[in-house]
């Protein structure tokens, strides 16, 4: 294959910013380097792109989406919603089980990937559900090629609620993967509902969805899986967490050395519940958007290394779906497209640096789930890189959004961070505006 070199541009990488340039010699990086390119290696390579001084960052790994297929497609699907992806600088997703029918067997997980393999340009990865009774297909699962078993504890959607303690146990002790959990706990949020049922009636506006689905209830969930996973050793994983109390309940050492982990989702970083007056539904989700003390303490646990990672858990609904009241809207919101943008606006405000953003959204995702030869701007490593204009200002339009529901969060919006181009694998398949639809990604695979 041809070598493709990538130059005058600000390489952001492993903490470090400069001036350099990127070869890649068919799926790989060749080189990565500081300065100008001689004339000798711009004439070795038959592609040459002058980033013309935009930011060069390794691709993000997103580790939470609802890509909605299979049976969920008049909303969401493999092939729009990984379009989103790559538009918005993401080259790996990880997608949920919570499909129809849930992803709780090998031969449903493996439909899944065969989907990706035919549809998606970003590289793809799938969670596998557990339930109360599938432990022995979960043991038999090759986590070398699959990134982890999904776990609602204490709220589910469908029938994926785990609540027997004799089969969690087991999860948490037998499985040498990661275990990703929602963590809510049922027990509260009915208590909740009851309390504010009875008080205002039972058609509540949206919100009261924080006051229903609380912090106290993710912090009771989140507390009793941190303490099985202390006893069990696991290598536990909370999931879009959203409250200022359950960062007590982690650690603040190298990530690497971490076997509990927690991610936050771009919207809890952006929104607080000041914003439902205005979004009403749209910001509506599960765990909910919480207070203003919620959010700061959230960005600063991300700031200091209490959190690990930054995700989306982009969810789609069709606008019609997140109609109705408190507990008819449907939970979720599309975020893939728009995550690296917002994260980058909030660095562009001095909420985090730039670096910070590449290491939680890039970096992080490939240490703690040990994806082989990505996530980084390295020699040998998947080519899997993003052009990010930082000078490029302009308004999030319905026209632009990718996502099959037609609808953003971020409407109206004006951001600074253009995307200008998406490379995964080597190859471009994105470029202002355009999704090159004529390459696939590939399986993400794990040193286990």
């Amino acid at each position: 294959m041809s070598k493709h070199i990538i130059y005058n541009a600000e390489i952001i990488n492993e903490g470090k910013r400069f001036c350099g340039y990127v070869v890649i010699d068919g799926e790989v990086i060749n080189k990565v380097a500081a300065g100008v390119p001689s004339q000798t290696e711009l004439e070795e390579c038959r592609e040459r792109t002058d980033a013309g001084g935009k930011m060069l960052l390794p691709g993000v790994i997103d580790d939470q989406v609802h890509f909605r297929e299979p049976g969920l497609t008049h909303k969401a699907d493999m092939e729009s919603e990984s379009h989103a992806a790559v538009s918005g600088g993401v080259t790996s997703f990880m997608d949920m089980p919570n499909t129809k029918p849930a992803t709780t067997t090998i031969e449903l997980l493996e439909q899944k990937y065969d989907r990706a393999a035919q549809v998606s340009p970003a590289n793809y990865s799938f969670y596998i559900g557990a339930t109360n009774d599938n432990i022995d297909v979960l043991c038999n699962v090759d986590y070398s090629r699959v990134c982890g078993v999904k776990v609602f504890m204490g709220s589910s959607t469908g029938n994926m609620l785990v609540d027997d303690k004799d089969t969690l146990r087991r999860i948490f002790s037998e499985i040498p993967s990661i275990i990703a959990i929602h963590s809510e706990d049922e027990a509260t949020i009915n208590r909740n509902r009851a309390y504010y049922c009875n008080r205002f009636g039972n058609d509540l506006p949206v919100y009261f969805h924080p006051l229903v689905r609380s912090a106290e209830a993710c912090y009771v969930s989140t507390a009793r899986a941190v303490e099985l996973a202390h006893e069990c050793g696991t290598r536990l994983h909370v999931l879009h967490m959203s409250s200022a109390r359950e960062l007590a309940l982690l650690e603040r050492k190298p990530l690497a050395e971490k076997k509990i982990t927690a991610e936050v989702c771009v919207h809890h970083l952006w929104f607080t519940d000041n914003d439902y007056a205005y979004y009403e539904n749209r910001i509506k989700c599960n765990p909910a958007v919480k207070t203003h003390a919620d959010r700061s303490a959230l960005r600063n646990g991300l700031n200091t290394g209490l959190i690990d990672v930054v995700a989306t858990d982009h969810a789609p609904h069709l606008l019609n779906e997140k109609q109705g009241g408190c507990f008819s809207a449907a939970s979720g919101m599309p975020l893939v497209q728009y995550s690296l943008a917002a994260m980058l606006e909030m660095a562009d405000k001095g909420i985090f640096t730039t670096e910070m953003v590449v290491d939680k959204m890039c970096h992080a995702p490939a240490i703690l789930y040990r994806i082989s030869k990505r996530g980084f701007i390295r020699e040998g490593y998947y080519a899997d890189l993003v052009l990010v204009d930082g000078n490029a200002p302009y308004e999030v339009k319905k026209a632009d959004i990718k996502s099959k529901c037609g609808w953003s969060p971020f409407e109206g919006v004006r951001f600074h961070n253009k995307v200008y181009a998406t490379f995964v694998n080597g190859s471009k398949v994105y470029e202002n505006g355009e999704v090159l639809t004529s390459t696939r990604g590939k399986r993400l695979s794990f040193d286990v």
